[in-house]
Protein backbone atom coordinates (compact mmCIF):
# COMPACT_ATOMS: atom_id res chain seq x y z
CA UNK A 1 0.00 0.00 0.00
CA UNK A 2 0.92 3.30 -0.94
CA UNK A 3 1.72 6.15 1.74
CA UNK A 4 3.65 9.82 2.76
CA UNK A 5 6.21 6.99 4.21
CA UNK A 6 6.79 4.47 1.50
CA UNK A 7 6.29 4.19 -2.08
CA UNK A 8 4.63 1.18 -4.26
CA UNK A 9 8.02 1.32 -6.25
CA UNK A 10 9.69 0.15 -3.17
CA UNK A 11 10.56 -3.80 -2.51
CA UNK A 12 13.40 -5.65 -0.09
CA UNK A 13 15.51 -7.92 -1.71
CA UNK A 14 14.10 -11.17 0.15
CA UNK A 15 12.98 -14.42 -2.26
CA UNK A 16 14.04 -12.47 -5.17
CA UNK A 17 15.21 -15.59 -7.47
CA UNK A 18 16.58 -16.26 -10.80
CA UNK A 19 13.44 -15.64 -12.76
CA UNK A 20 15.39 -15.80 -16.43
CA UNK A 21 13.39 -19.67 -16.93
CA UNK A 22 10.13 -17.93 -15.56
CA UNK A 23 7.24 -17.55 -17.60
CA UNK A 24 4.92 -14.39 -16.53
CA UNK A 25 1.24 -13.82 -18.06
CA UNK A 26 0.24 -9.59 -17.88
CA UNK A 27 -3.01 -8.98 -17.99
CA UNK A 28 -4.27 -5.59 -18.50
CA UNK A 29 -7.20 -4.00 -18.02
CA UNK A 30 -8.49 -1.54 -21.61
CA UNK A 31 -11.12 0.58 -18.65
CA UNK A 32 -8.55 3.69 -17.55
CA UNK A 33 -6.31 3.02 -20.14
CA UNK A 34 -3.98 6.19 -19.37
CA UNK A 35 -3.50 4.30 -15.93
CA UNK A 36 -3.28 0.29 -16.65
CA UNK A 37 -0.63 1.16 -19.69
CA UNK A 38 1.50 3.33 -16.79
CA UNK A 39 0.67 0.02 -14.58
CA UNK A 40 1.56 -2.38 -17.54
CA UNK A 41 4.63 -0.65 -18.14
CA UNK A 42 5.93 -0.84 -14.67
CA UNK A 43 5.65 -4.46 -14.74
CA UNK A 44 7.28 -5.54 -17.72
CA UNK A 45 10.17 -3.11 -16.70
CA UNK A 46 10.45 -4.61 -13.66
CA UNK A 47 10.19 -8.00 -14.91
CA UNK A 48 12.79 -7.55 -17.36
CA UNK A 49 15.28 -5.62 -14.41
CA UNK A 50 15.23 -8.72 -12.64
CA UNK A 51 15.66 -11.22 -15.40
CA UNK A 52 12.72 -12.41 -17.10
CA UNK A 53 12.90 -13.01 -21.01
CA UNK A 54 11.07 -10.84 -23.15
CA UNK A 55 9.61 -13.55 -25.30
CA UNK A 56 8.78 -15.46 -21.56
CA UNK A 57 6.45 -12.10 -20.87
CA UNK A 58 3.06 -12.59 -22.47
CA UNK A 59 0.38 -9.29 -22.52
CA UNK A 60 -3.35 -10.17 -22.94
CA UNK A 61 -5.49 -7.33 -22.85
CA UNK A 62 -9.34 -7.40 -21.38
CA UNK A 63 -11.93 -4.69 -21.93
CA UNK A 64 -12.15 -4.13 -18.18
CA UNK A 65 -11.13 -5.12 -14.74
CA UNK A 66 -14.17 -7.41 -13.78
CA UNK A 67 -12.81 -9.55 -17.04
CA UNK A 68 -9.63 -9.54 -15.15
CA UNK A 69 -10.59 -12.91 -13.12
CA UNK A 70 -11.85 -15.05 -16.58
CA UNK A 71 -8.28 -13.64 -18.21
CA UNK A 72 -6.38 -14.50 -15.00
CA UNK A 73 -7.97 -18.18 -15.32
CA UNK A 74 -7.02 -19.16 -19.17
CA UNK A 75 -3.70 -17.62 -18.55
CA UNK A 76 -3.45 -19.93 -15.29
CA UNK A 77 -4.56 -23.02 -16.91
CA UNK A 78 -1.65 -23.36 -19.03
CA UNK A 79 0.29 -24.86 -17.36
CA UNK A 80 3.59 -23.56 -19.04
CA UNK A 81 2.81 -19.93 -17.11
CA UNK A 82 4.34 -19.85 -13.63
CA UNK A 83 2.98 -16.71 -12.81
CA UNK A 84 0.08 -14.06 -13.70
CA UNK A 85 -0.47 -10.27 -12.75
CA UNK A 86 -3.60 -8.79 -13.42
CA UNK A 87 -3.50 -4.84 -13.87
CA UNK A 88 -6.71 -2.78 -13.66
CA UNK A 89 -7.60 0.47 -12.54
CA UNK A 90 -11.62 0.78 -11.01
CA UNK A 91 -11.88 4.65 -10.02
CA UNK A 92 -14.71 5.27 -7.45
CA UNK A 93 -17.81 6.77 -8.70
CA UNK A 94 -21.18 7.90 -7.48
CA UNK A 95 -23.25 4.32 -8.05
CA UNK A 96 -22.14 1.43 -5.99
CA UNK A 97 -20.87 -0.05 -8.81
CA UNK A 98 -17.39 0.26 -7.52
CA UNK A 99 -18.24 -1.87 -4.56
CA UNK A 100 -19.34 -4.93 -6.47
CA UNK A 101 -16.65 -4.69 -9.19
CA UNK A 102 -13.79 -4.59 -6.75
CA UNK A 103 -14.99 -7.43 -4.31
CA UNK A 104 -15.76 -9.91 -7.56
CA UNK A 105 -12.49 -8.81 -8.64
CA UNK A 106 -10.14 -9.34 -5.60
CA UNK A 107 -12.30 -12.44 -4.91
CA UNK A 108 -12.04 -13.78 -8.69
CA UNK A 109 -8.18 -13.02 -8.56
CA UNK A 110 -7.99 -14.66 -5.24
CA UNK A 111 -9.91 -18.16 -6.32
CA UNK A 112 -7.87 -18.33 -9.75
CA UNK A 113 -4.64 -18.04 -7.58
CA UNK A 114 -6.09 -21.19 -4.83
CA UNK A 115 -7.57 -22.91 -7.78
CA UNK A 116 -4.24 -23.40 -9.90
CA UNK A 117 -1.90 -23.25 -7.08
CA UNK A 118 0.56 -20.38 -9.06
CA UNK A 119 0.70 -16.92 -7.97
CA UNK A 120 -2.05 -15.03 -9.75
CA UNK A 121 -1.41 -11.12 -8.41
CA UNK A 122 -3.55 -8.40 -7.74
CA UNK A 123 -2.70 -5.39 -9.62
CA UNK A 124 -5.73 -3.27 -9.60
CA UNK A 125 -5.90 0.31 -8.64
CA UNK A 126 -9.10 1.37 -6.62
CA UNK A 127 -8.80 5.22 -5.79
CA UNK A 128 -11.32 7.73 -5.37
CA UNK A 129 -10.39 9.38 -8.02
CA UNK A 130 -8.42 9.59 -11.38
CA UNK A 131 -5.06 11.67 -9.45
CA UNK A 132 -5.26 9.03 -7.02
CA UNK A 133 -4.69 6.70 -9.72
CA UNK A 134 -2.04 8.54 -11.67
CA UNK A 135 -0.08 9.12 -8.18
CA UNK A 136 -0.05 5.25 -7.93
CA UNK A 137 0.73 4.55 -11.45
CA UNK A 138 4.21 5.93 -11.18
CA UNK A 139 3.49 9.31 -10.09
CA UNK A 140 4.24 10.42 -6.31
CA UNK A 141 3.09 6.95 -4.66
CA UNK A 142 5.26 4.88 -6.79
CA UNK A 143 3.88 2.15 -9.39
CA UNK A 144 1.60 -0.29 -8.61
CA UNK A 145 2.73 -2.41 -11.97
CA UNK A 146 6.26 -2.33 -10.31
CA UNK A 147 5.06 -3.79 -6.82
CA UNK A 148 2.58 -6.37 -8.79
CA UNK A 149 5.97 -7.97 -10.98
CA UNK A 150 7.84 -7.49 -7.52
CA UNK A 151 5.06 -9.81 -5.96
CA UNK A 152 4.81 -12.44 -8.23
CA UNK A 153 8.73 -12.93 -8.45
CA UNK A 154 8.56 -13.10 -4.58
CA UNK A 155 5.98 -15.70 -4.41
CA UNK A 156 8.02 -18.08 -7.10
CA UNK A 157 10.50 -17.85 -4.42
CA UNK A 158 8.25 -18.91 -1.60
Amino acid sequence: MATSLKSLSEHSSKNIQDISSKKFAIIVSEWNEDVTEALYSGAYQTLLQHGAKKEHIIRKNVPGSFELTLGAQWCAQDESIDAVICLGCVIQGETKHFDFICDAVAHGITNVGLKYNKPVIFGVLTPNNQQQAMDRAGGKHGNKGDEAAITAIKMLGF
